[in-house]
């Protein structure tokens, strides 16, 4: 996996004992290790002074700390955040949007810190992979797709670090057939998309392609959203790139994209957040739900890293968490009931 080399360490310092705990699990969160976290009276008491990348500071009342700011300039290089907003609720909009506005400060500091799966991974996932596995069988009320048909129904999957082999390992474990179509929004590298693409479609029985403008998302299709410009949907349901960079620090924007898919589908769109940092989801995700559409989660000990699925479970508003392999069987059930209660409804009606 990306990320083998050491993270940056960060110091916290700050005399609000639940500012400071925000702030360590946020950093944590991005990826950071913490070599101090602690009120200014605990930094002066250091024996040794703590070797960080970078120092984030705040204080109810900078007048209450005189010395504080003389000690930490004679005794690092490394910069110093001050003033930095209070921490919300954590779980809330507010919060996450608190965590992006924070992450952009560290960016700025510290440069480019999500780790995405590398081209080495990638290979390395295809290598592991067995030839073929038999498929899972469409369930007897289930009726198969017809191939080539137009989704009614879509499901966005979104990840990012370990987001290939979880998707993989869900994708592998869909039978053949299923009324639904795919929309993958994948944080990576724009230049290992071909290997994305191979490595997941390797025995696949779902079509792993990239968005073409003007295309319709079909029943079997795992669309791939590119890392470069926001895509929309227009009114037809045709897929329509605009000359926009996604929003936000990393492309595709997976908020974003659930917007925008959400915007044609309502309820008839559905997520699942798979492994991978950061809090991307978060906000648009109780959006969808309001809409009336299923949020489901990778649950936390399958992740290669757990940060964004974490940080959907914390809004409230997911419906399942589990293993790719859970997730798969779950969606087959949904879909399964569904088709049985259609045909009950057309058994009362005749």
């Amino acid at each position: 996996m990306a990320g083998q080399s050491a993270r940056p360490r960060v110091g916290i310092v700050s005399d609000v004992v639940l500012q400071r705990h925000r702030l360590q699990a946020a950093t944590a969160r991005f990826g950071l290790d913490i070599c101090f976290s602690g009120d200014p009276d605990r930094l002066r008491g250091y024996p040794e002074f703590p070797d960080a990348s970078l120092w984030l500071v705040t204080l109810k009342d900078e007048a209450d700390h005189p010395v504080l700011f003389d000690h930490l300039l004679e005794s690092t290089e490394a910069p110093v955040l001050f003033g930095l907003d209070e921490a919300p609720k954590p779980g809330s909009t507010e919060y996450f949007r608190w965590e992006r506005r924070l992450l952009g400060k560290l960016e700025q500091q510290l440069g480019h810190l999500e780790e995405l799966d590398s081209e080495a991974a990638l290979e390395q996932l295809e290598e592991d992979a067995p030839d073929a596995r038999p498929l899972p069988d469409l369930p007897h009320w289930i009726p198969p797709a017809i191939p080539g048909s137009v989704a009614e129904e879509v499901w966005i999957l979104g990840a990012s670090l370990g987001g290939p082999a979880a998707v993989k390992t869900f994708l592998d474990h869909l039978p053949a057939g299923l009324p639904v179509g795919f929309i993958y929004a994948q944080h990576i590298d724009g230049n290992f998309t071909d290997v994305l693409i191979r490595v997941l479609g390797r025995h696949a029985h779902y079509q792993l392609k990239r968005a073409d403008e003007g295309y319709r998302v079909k029943n079997g299709d795992v669309v791939l959203m590119p890392v470069e410009h926001e895509w929309t949907l227009n009114e037809q349901g045709a897929l329509t790139e605009t000359s926009n960079t996604w929003p936000g620090p990393y492309g595709p924007s997976i908020d974003q994209v659930l917007l925008n898919v959400a915007d044609h589908y309502g309820q008839r769109c559905h997520a699942i957040l798979f492994s991978g940092m950061g809090n991307d989801g978060a906000i648009a995700a109780p959006l969808l739900k309001a809409y009336g559409s299923r949020i489901w989660v990778q649950e936390g000990t399958s992740c290669g890293n757990s940060s964004m699925p974490d940080s959907v479970a914390a809004t409230g508003c997911t419906g399942f968490c589990g293993s790719p392999e859970q997730l798969a069987r779950e969606l087959v059930n949904i879909i399964e009931q569904s088709c049985l209660l259609k045909n009950r409804q057309k058994r009362d009606s005749a």
